[in-house]
This record gives structure tokens, C-alpha cells and sequence, in this order.
């Protein structure tokens, strides 16, 4: 199985993130009061956890449908894949980052998401095209029929 397969446009999303993660946590560590987010309050502890275990749980099945269907050659549109066409990128963009950093008292979590959301927007269609070519009308039909099309 080719790895690249696997990663989809993860090298490159990670290239756009690894930066800003870097920066962030350095001004993060030199800064921390910029960063704080008051403790946090115990509703916002409460909502993060809810949040992110839903996101690692998601991602957990993302990435397992991933290990299982796709050195198979098979197109994922079951599961998390049903709702987004990238539930990696998403969820750990939206569910998980803002959310842990919320637990660690830092809205850089969130920073990160944004841009981890904004860089899979911006290199997803070419893995979609890849998909669109491997999987011709069977992506097409998918591509239609899953539920949050823009995530």
C-alpha cells in the first residue's frame, strides 16, 4: 500500500499547521497570561471534555475505517464518513484542539484549529480530485450524498 494513500493531504495541512503550533506554544510558554482563559470556568472544563471526547472517539473510527478500507482500495462512506468527506482534518480541527486547549487553560488550541480547519479546506479538493479520478462516479454519488459536504 502506497503511504501516500494514507496520509491523503495530511504532509501538506501539517506543513501549514507545524508552524503556527510552534510559534503558539513558544508565545504560549514566554506569555501565558495572554493565553489564559480563566482557569477555566468549570462549565467550559465540563463542555470540553464532552466536546473532546466525541472528537478523539471520532477520530478513533476515522482513522481505523482508514487502516481497514483503504489498503483494500475501497472508498469510505460509512461511519464519520457519512457526515464529513474529511472527518480527520474535522474533527481534531474542531473537536479536539480548541477543546484541549480550553482543558490546559489556553485558547491556542483553538488558534491551531482554525488554521488546522482552514489549511484542510485549502488542500482537500486536491485529494478529492485524486478521489474523483480513482473512484469516478462512485465518488461523484458520494460526494452528493454525504451530509456535511463543506466539512
Amino acid at each position: 500500500m502506497d503511504i501516500r494513500k494514507m496520509v491523503g493531504s495530511g504532509d501538506k495541512i501539517g506543513l501549514v499547521v507545524l508552524p503556527v503550533l510552534i510559534v503558539g506554544l513558544i508565545l504560549n510558554a514566554a506569555f501565558p497570561s495572554a493565553f489564559d482563559v480563566g482557569g477555566p470556568p468549570t462549565a467550559l472544563r465540563v463542555i470540553s471534555i464532552v466536546v473532546l471526547a466525541v472528537g478523539v472517539a471520532i477520530w478513533i473510527w476515522s482513522v481505523a475505517l482508514i487502516l481497514r478500507q483503504v489498503p483494500r482500495g475501497e472508498l469510505i462512506t460509512s461511519g464519520p464518513f457519512a457526515w464529513v468527506k474529511h472527518p480527520l482534518y474535522t474533527s481534531v480541527a474542531l473537536l479536539v484542539l480548541p477543546w484541549v486547549g480550553f482543558l490546559l487553560n489556553s485558547w491556542l488550541g483553538l488558534v491551531v484549529g482554525i488554521v488546522l480547519y482552514g489549511a484542510a479546506r485549502v488542500f482537500a479538493p486536491e485529494e478529492e480530485v485524486e478521489l474523483s479520478e480513482r473512484f469516478g462516479p462512485r465518488w461523484d454519488a458520494y460526494r452528493t450524498n454525504v451530509r456535511i459536504p463543506w466539512a
